[in-house]
C-alpha cells in the first residue's frame, strides 16, 4: 500500500537517461513510521528494521505503512459475511453519483447496466459513497492492458483483509501458515526495468515483515546480492505475475528457498509454468483471478477451473449486448463487487472472457483468455478458436507465448520454455498451414505488462 504523494521529488539517476524520478530512492514520504504502523512495538520495529538495512537489500524507493489501529486490526482480520451482502450492497449502489438520475428505476441485480473501465476513468468520484471515511482511504494505481492509469480509492482495512484470504487460501491447502520471526511472511515480486520497492510490517500478522522485490536483474548490482537477499529472507509466500515467478526457477533460488505456497496473479499462468514451479518447490501454486478494481475473484489451485470465491463477489457472463449467454457458453465476465467500500462496483465488465462452470457445487470460471476469443483462420477456411491452440502450447511446455496471423493467413509463434518443435508441428496439424517457431529465453521478452497471446488478421477471422 502506498502513501498519499508527497511533495519532495528525487532527481532521475544522471547515468540512466531512462530513469523516471518517481521511482528514485526516498522521492515522496509523507508519513512518520508512527502514523504508518500504530500498534508497532520494539521488537516488531527490530525485525522491520533488519530487513530494511540488511547488507544486501536492494535500494528501497518508498516508505508504506498499512496503518492499522488496534480495533482496525481486529476488524480486518474478520472475513465479512457473504450472506444477503448483495441486497445490501445494491441499495449503498442506488446511493452513488453515478445512478442518483436513475436508482429509483434501479431494482433488482438484472435491471442494473454494465459499467466498464472507461465510466471510472472518466469520473471514479462518482463511484465512491458520499458518507465514506475518506480517513482510510490510500490511492491505487491500475494501468490495465490500455497502459492509461485508473487511480483506485483503496480502503486500508480491505487491503489487510485480502492478504488474510491468502492466508486461508493456503489453509485451504492444508498449510498452517503463522508468523514466523525468523522469516519473511510474504514476498510481493515483481520483475521490471523500474517499479516501486519496499518493506513493511504486517500489522495484522504477529507484526511480520513484508516486501516489494523487483527482481530485474538492473536493480541487483552486487553479484549474488538479489539470490542473498532472498535467501537470508527466507520469504514463507511468494506471490507475483508469471512473468516475476519464472525468475524463481533460477537454480541458485530452488537450490535454497522453501515456501509453504505459491501465488500467481495479473496475468495468465501457463500449465508449463505451474508445474515447472510445482516440482521445484514441492509446494502449491494458486492462481487467483482478479482485478485492481474488484479484488479478488476467484482462485484455482490445480490448473483447473477458477473457483468464485466465498466472498463479496458475485460472477455474470454476458453478451456484448449486456444480457446473460446460455449457461455454459462464453462471454464477458462480468463482476458485482462488495468487498471495498470506497468502490462498490456493480456490474463491471472486466474485459476478459470465459465460461461459467460447476465445480463440487461451487461456480467456476474456465477457459478464460483475456480480452475477447482471438479465432484463427485454417488453411480450410475452417476458424479455429485460440482456446484450442492454448491446448497445444501447454502440452508442449510453454510457460508463454504470443501467436500473431498475418492478413494472408501466414501464422507465426513465439514462446518462452517447452519444445518449439512439438509445438509448431502440432500447430500445423491444427491450423493446416506451417507454423514457424521461435523460442524467447524468458516472458519479459513478450512484451511488459500484459502482453497480447493471440492476434489475427485474416479476414473471417
Amino acid at each position: 500500500m502506498s502513501d498519499p504523494p508527497g511533495t519532495a521529488t528525487a532527481l532521475p539517476h544522471p547515468d540512466d537517461p531512462l530513469a523516471l524520478a518517481e521511482y528514485a530512492p526516498g522521492g515522496a514520504v509523507a508519513l512518520t513510521d508512527a502514523e504508518r504502523w500504530p500498534t508497532l512495538d520494539a521488537a516488531g520495529a527490530a525485525r522491520l528494521g533488519a530487513v530494511a538495512g540488511h547488507p544486501l537489500a536492494p535500494a528501497w524507493v518508498h516508505r508504506t505503512g498499512d496503518r492499522l489501529s488496534a480495533d482496525a486490526i481486529h476488524r480486518a482480520t474478520t472475513p465479512l459475511p457473504a450472506a444477503g451482502w448483495l441486497e445490501e450492497h445494491l441499495a449503498v449502489a442506488r446511493r452513488l453519483p453515478a445512478y442518483r438520475r436513475r436508482a429509483e428505476r434501479l431494482g433488482a441485480l438484472a435491471t442494473w447496466p454494465t459499467v466498464t473501465r472507461d465510466d471510472l476513468l472518466d469520473d471514479v468520484s462518482a463511484f465512491v459513497p458520499l458518507d465514506a471515511d475518506l480517513d482510510r482511504m490510500v490511492e491505487g494505481s491500475s494501468s490495465g492492458t490500455t497502459g492509461r492509469a485508473l487511480q483506485i480509492p483503496d480502503d486500508i482495512e480491505e487491503v489487510a483483509r485480502s492478504f488474510h484470504l491468502l492466508v486461508r487460501l493456503v489453509a485451504d491447502q492444508g498449510i498452517d501458515w503463522r508468523p514466523d520471526p525468523a522469516r519473511m511472511a510474504l514476498a510481493y515480486v515483481v520483475h521490471q526495468r523500474q517499479a516501486f520497492t519496499y518493506t513493511s510490517s504486517i500489522s495484522s500478522f504477529g507484526q511480520a515483515t513484508m516486501a516489494r522485490l523487483n527482481l530485474h536483474p538492473s536493480q541487483w548490482p552486487a553479484a549474488g546480492q538479489r539470490t542473498g537477499f532472498l535467501l537470508a529472507q527466507q520469504p514463507q509466500v511468494i506471490t507475483g505475475n508469471p512473468t516475476s515467478l519464472a525468475e524463481l526457477l533460477h537454480p541458485e533460488l530452488v537450490a535454497g528457498l522453501r515456501p509453504l505456497a505459491l501465488f500467481s496473479g495479473a496475468m495468465a499462468l501457463s500449465l508449463g509454468l505451474r508445474r515447472d514451479l510445482e516440482r521445484a518447490y514441492g509446494c502449491p501454486v494458486i492462481d487467483v483471478y482478479g482485478l485492481h478494481e474488484t479484488r479478488p475473484i476467484a482462485a484455482s489451485a490445480d490448473g483447473g477451473p477458477f473457483v468464485v470465491l466465498d466472498r463479496r463477489v458475485h460472477v455474470e457472463i454476458l453478451d456484448a449486448d449486456g444480457a446473460p449467454v446460455p449457461a455454459g457458453e462464453r462471454g464477458e465476465i462480468v463482476v458485482t463487487a462488495g468487498e471495498n467500500p470506497l468502490l462498490p462496483l456493480v456490474r463491471y465488465r472486466t474485459g476478459d472472457f470465459g465460461r461459467l462452470v460447476d465445480v463440487a457445487g461451487r461456480p467456476a470460471l474456465a477457459d478464460m483468455e483475456g480480452r475477447e476469443a482471438t479465432r484463427f483462420v485454417a488453411a480450410d477456411g475452417s476458424l479455429v478458436p485460440c482456446v484450442d491452440l492454448t491446448q497445444h502450447l501447454q502440452a508442449g511446455g510453454a510457460h508463454g507465448w504470443s501467436v500473431r496471423q498475418a492478413g494472408d493467413g501466414a501464422v507465426r509463434a513465439t514462446v518462452v520454455g517447452g519444445d518449439p518443435v512439438q509445438i509448431g508441428a502440432a500447430l500445423e496439424r491444427l491450423l493446416g498451414r506451417p507454423v514457424p517457431v521461435v523460442r524467447v529465453a524468458g516472458l519479459l521478452d513478450l512484451g511488459e505488462g500484459k502482453p497480447r497471446r493471440y492476434e489475427s488478421l485474416a479476414p473471417g477471422a
